[in-house]
């Protein structure tokens, strides 16, 4: 087991290629520390399942090496590695029952019944399937089905597992339902847990740590909260949650605070994040719920920018406006419903603004 200051998980210098030409993991280094449960998020070819498979040992890394408590395990075979893996679609074996899904990974490990029998029940429990144990998987729901391909993967005690968009056939619902129980289950037993999902919002709601994978590369790798508040690049910025983006050049930068003169001649306040000197191009990122319409709330020193509201949306609650501003007619503003809300009609030309610190300078 790995101290509290050596990483449970590392990848050092990893790569992946499949044609010997194009690299769809690029010099990858990553330590996760042990019982932590870190999400690797990202679209489609972003390279993030490929790091899963290449921990799990189903793809072969091309260079580098990936090591688990310290051990390099390249060259280990996945049985052999002690990790647990639950998949998209459960992978149950349909001839044999929910107790006997569950037996088959202890039975490779040669244990012997009594124990096999013990661990079966108390995977079961863990899940609150206990009754199940007779049933096979085509009469469970598909809720039931993922709560049992997590007792199997928990079964025979694995320090470390691993998912691949576990909750993605499940409805709306179930899915928000699972993703506490999944995370508090992880926390309560300590498991390492390396999740992988291409849902901004599952990721934010169940992590510790995430990993934001793009074009091979990590583009950030940071807590929920610091990657919704701090995002470090456009991407990220675009990627996680809802983003509002104003292009510009910068004007002038004096410490935590830079002037952005935006392409309609319009200039704001802006946090410089990975902007340098003047005259660099940038996009101004600023999340919907931070932009302020009410002008007793404006901050005093805020540089204000007329809007003209183009459409609303009534969502419950809260109010959702889409306006044109500084030439972007997808600038959203989101309200809180409450009784002193202020309800913008579509026509209406009004002023919005922010703090400073709410708005970032990004790489254009």
């Amino acid at each position: 087991m790995a101290d509290g200051n050596q990483p449970f998980v590392q990848f050092k210098n990893v790569q992946k290629t499949y044609d010997g030409e194009i690299l769809v993991v690029k010099n990858l280094n990553l330590d996760i520390a042990n019982g932590e449960f870190l999400t690797m998020l990202g679209p489609s070819g972003s390279g993030k399942t490929t790091c899963l498979m290449m921990l799990a040992g189903f793809e072969t890394a091309t260079h580098g090496e990936i090591l688990l408590d310290s051990k390099p395990i390249n060259r280990i075979p996945p049985h052999k590695r002690g990790i647990g893996m639950v998949f998209q679609n459960y992978a149950l074996f349909p001839h044999m029952t929910v107790a006997e899904n569950l037996s088959f990974p202890l039975e490779v490990r040669k244990m012997n019944k009594a124990d096999r029998e013990a661990k079966v029940a108390r995977a079961l429990d863990m899940v609150k399937m206990s009754e199940f144990g007779g049933r096979r998987p085509a009469q469970l729901s598909g809720g039931q089905q993922q709560r049992i391909a997590l007792a199997r993967a928990l079964v025979f005690e694995p320090e470390l597992v691993l998912m691949d968009e576990p909750l993605g056939a499940l409805d709306k619902q179930l899915r928000e339902h699972m993703q506490f129980e999944i995370t508090n289950l992880a926390h309560d037993l300590g498991i390492t847990t390396v999740y992988v999902t291409h849902d901004q919002t599952e990721a934010l709601t169940m992590s510790d740590q995430i990993a934001v994978f793009n074009d091979g590369k990590i583009q950030q790798l940071a807590k929920p909260a610091d990657l919704y508040e701090r995002p470090e690049n456009a991407f990220v910025a675009q990627f996680i949650g809802e983003n509002n983006t104003l292009e510009g050049v910068v004007k002038s930068i004096d410490g935590e605070t830079c002037v952005v003169t935006l392409d309609d001649g319009s200039e704001i306040d802006a946090k410089p994040v990975n902007v340098s000197k003047p005259g660099d191009r940038t996009l101004v990122s600023i999340r919907p719920e931070r932009v302020e319409f009410n002008k007793d709330r404006l901050h005093a020193d805020a540089h204000t920018l007329k809007a003209k509201v183009k459409e609303f949306f009534y969502m419950g609650d809260i109010f959702r406006f889409r306006l044109s501003v500084a030439g972007n007619d997808e600038f959203i503003v989101k309200a809180r419903n409450a009784p002193d809300a202020v309800r913008l009609k579509p026509g209406e030309e009004i002023e919005i603004g922010w703090l400073p610190a709410d708005c970032r300078a990004l790489d254009a």
